[in-house]
């Protein structure tokens, strides 16, 4: 085709700014209101009190933008009075409905299935699908270019005259999206298949640190951002698939070394890399809510990362780099058991329990795991009955993801005036009768405090040594924290010791106070 003699084949998509301003304005207005509704979502799950409101904010804005995006791009015309749809466009819209009822079968069974206890490593494999998406879409992009709109003609000369040829170019702009997109979502991928496989206790929850691990690390991203900026310039195979490869191979290089104490940072920092993929997605798809909502994802998810490493003392550089937790000594259970400790009984809990005035509940992920938490609502509501003070302190990296044990209050109805965050609560253990610990370990450990040599030295952690009465409830003393270093709580004098599954030890105590 002569350049300014009339198209032989279909015109070109339009690019990105025109394909925005060509979207009828009911679209534009669509999309307005689901990112309203999902700014609305994240108000709303910044608090217990309002999740509900916010996740049904959030699917109400979800349910907008899957509809308008059907709407607009199903390859049957909307708004044709008589569509006369070719057997590929119904063979195309049977894909897409057909997807789209196989992900509602599998969220619905999941969703009714999935225990409590298995939800932060459900979150880690719903980031891997995302990330994992952000690269296939990336790679459709690069494999069809023309679906996309991101084709620049590639123009040669014939006769003196140019002429564009079959050889279309991609954007150098979509190019750097699409890198971008796809680095970032394999990262993604990869890492929370790692944080994945640790939360499930599939592997070792410990560090596995490699030799000359930072340098290799930091070689591989410098050699990752390089390829992203070449692919702008050079649109071979070779270079998209070096750089998917080596996004792949640095997520799982990133979160390996990480222990499991930061387990809680690595789920927020995979959501936040979940969002940013979406969003680089978003451009290339030329679809705004799916930008607006990357980006919503990616920023808050950011800034909970932050947040966290703050209530733990660290860097979020350093937690990335791995080895939080690694230079802690092996701990033999002989120079644990061979310390002084008293054992309790659950009649001995429940006498101190009664007698108390002010009782502060620590719970951990040994809660969840024995799902102890609907007892111990009952354990509290009781002392309260008896005129006992009992509130509830949250460390904000108790469990396996960010508020794990908010969403375990929450669900066995305890009232959320009586759940406080660290900071807020912790001045009050000088004045606690008993601190009654179920299930956690390194946010109690006082080595945080006084221990330089300690992995966990730094972090925040609640004051119990203060309190009268420590109340311990642990499978054995055979065991550490998830940060593998012991706990001098458990050999302090006011400390008892009260040993078993924690849901039966909670319920033992209740049947004592009832008598």
């Amino acid at each position: 085709m002569i350049l300014g003699a009339p198209p032989l084949n279909p015109p070109a998509p339009l690019p990105v700014a025109e394909h925005v301003a060509a979207l009828p304005p009911w679209v534009l207005l669509a999309y307005l209101a689901a990112g309203v509704l999902f700014i609305l979502a994240l108000r709303g799950l910044s608090s217990p009190a309002t999740s509900q409101r916010g996740n049904r904010y959030g699917m109400i804005g979800m349910g907008i933008a899957v509809v308008t995006t059907l709407a607009t791009q199903a390859p049957i015309p909307p708004g044709a009075l008589l569509p006369q749809p070719t057997p590929d466009d119904l063979r195309i819209l049977f894909q897409i409905l057909a997807a789209i009822a196989l992900g509602a079968v599998i969220g619905i069974v999941t969703a009714r299935r999935i225990a409590m206890t298995a939800m932060p490593q459900l979150v880690a494999a719903f980031h891997s699908l995302v990330g994992l998406a952000a690269v296939l879409v990336g790679w459709a992009a690069y494999l069809n270019p023309e679906a996309f709109g991101i084709v620049v003609p590639a123009l040669t000369t014939v006769d003196g005259d140019l002429v564009s040829t079959r050889l279309a170019r991609i954007n150098p702009v979509s190019r750097l999206e699409m890198g971008l997109g796809i680095a970032i979502g394999a990262i993604t991928f990869s890492g929370s298949v790692i944080a994945f496989l640790k939360l499930a206790g599939k592997m070792s929850g410990a560090p596995i640190l490699l030799p000359l691990r930072h340098v290799i690390n930091l070689g591989t991203l410098l050699a990752i951002l390089g390829l992203t900026a070449y692919f702008m310039t050079d649109q071979d195979l070779w270079v998209i698939a070096t750089l998917t490869a080596l996004a792949f191979l640095i997520g799982f290089l990133l979160i390996i070394p990480i222990g499991g104490a930061d387990m809680p940072v690595v789920v927020s920092m995979l959501n936040s890399y979940s969002g940013w993929a979406a969003a680089a997605m978003g451009f290339t798809l030329h679809n705004t809510a799916m930008i607006v909502t990357g980006a919503l994802v990616g920023s808050s998810g950011a800034i909970l990362s932050y947040i966290m490493c703050r209530a733990m003392n660290r860097s979020f550089i350093s937690v990335i780099a791995g080895g939080f937790g690694a230079e802690a000594g092996a701990i033999t259970d002989a120079s644990k058991t061979d310390r002084p400790w008293k054992r309790g009984s659950a009649e001995d809990a429940a006498f101190l329990l009664k007698q108390a005035e002010n009782v502060i509940v620590i719970p951990g992920y040994g809660m969840a795991v024995a799902q102890a938490q609907h007892i111990l609502r009952e354990m509290g509501d009781f002392l309260k009955n008896e005129g006992v003070n009992v509130k509830y302190a949250i460390h904000p990296v108790a469990g396996r993801m960010p508020g794990h044990m908010n969403v375990l209050l929450a669900e066995a109805a305890v009232p959320y005036d009586e759940v406080f965050e660290l900071e807020d609560i912790n001045s009050e253990f000088a004045q606690a009768d008993v601190a009654f610990i179920i299930g956690a370990n390194d946010v109690v450990n006082p080595a945080a405090k006084t221990d330089k040599a300690s992995p966990i030295y730094g972090m925040p952690v609640f004051d119990v040594d203060k309190a009268k009465t420590v109340m311990f409830i642990k499978r054995s003393m055979g065991g550490v924290g998830y940060a593998g270093v012991d706990n001098d709580v458990f050999y302090m004098d006011q400390t008892m010791m009260l040993l078993g599954d924690a849901k039966k030890m909670v319920e033992e105590i209740v049947k004592a106070l009832q008598h």
